[in-house]
């Protein structure tokens, strides 16, 4: 457990105190306008959660991602949610004999799934056409590729350290352009909108139990080593 001191080695308490500050200021300068200190004392209270829900959402397991602007950050974010529910996670995985990086490794009872992170020119519309997908006019088939390469790996890297086979899906999610899907299937890779992740996690067809989910996390964090 950390000490007092500990905290303030790591700035926490300093980080705070400004904002504990402000949402004083506030109380204060409500419940005067108001001449109620219980609306005072709300108007507070409402400022502290939206500091904490604000941080939460900028603060990650891995340094290099809190770059607010980081599609990483914003997958990181949904995934905090779906660990209350059980699912395992690993942010920023390398794969040991291959290229690449799995940027989400996640296991749950819908089974196992790889998700990169991507943050695309919103001025541009994200089509498919004849089993190809285009950015504007750029097309995206070798950045799926890459994805589907990185379940691969994953997936045979797993398989061989439980010594039974087991299935990664792969997907893509998209931050910035509109979408005529919440999650589309091109090329063994599912390209979702990148604030639907939750929601598609649970359209996985595997039913795990709790003990293939600790496996397959284990054998995970052994074969995919951090990135950082």
């Amino acid at each position: 457990m950390r000490t007092y001191r500990s905290l303030l080695k790591h700035g926490v308490v300093r980080r705070w105190l400004p904002r504990v500050a402000a949402c004083l200021v506030a109380a204060v300068v409500v419940g005067v306008l108001f001449s109620s200190w219980r609306v005072g004392v709300t108007a507070g209270a409402a400022a502290l959660v939206g500091f904490i829900v604000y941080t939460s959402q900028r603060q990650s397991e891995v340094p290099q991602w809190r770059k607010p602007s980081s599609a990483q950050r914003r997958t990181e974010a949904q995934l905090r949610i779906m660990q209350r529910f059980g699912y395992r996670v690993l942010h920023a995985r390398r794969i040991q004999d291959g290229n690449g990086q799995i940027d989400h490794f996640i296991v749950g009872r819908r089974g196992a799934f790889a998700i990169d992170s991507e943050a695309w020119d919103k001025r541009l519309p994200l089509r498919n056409k004849l089993e190809k997908l285009y950015h504007g006019r750029f097309s995206k088939n070798e950045r799926i590729d890459e994805a589907l390469a990185e379940a691969r790996n994953a997936e045979r890297l797993i398989s061989e350290e439980l010594g039974r086979p087991i299935k990664v899906r792969a997907a893509l999610a998209i931050y910035g352009p509109s979408m005529p899907w919440d999650s589309h299937r091109l090329r063994g890779v599912d390209i979702i909108v990148g604030t639907k992740v939750r929601k598609w996690l649970r359209s996985g067809k595997d039913r795990l139990t709790e003990e293939e989910i600790e496996e397959i996390y284990q054998a995970a964090k052994k074969v995919l080593p951090p990135m950082y």
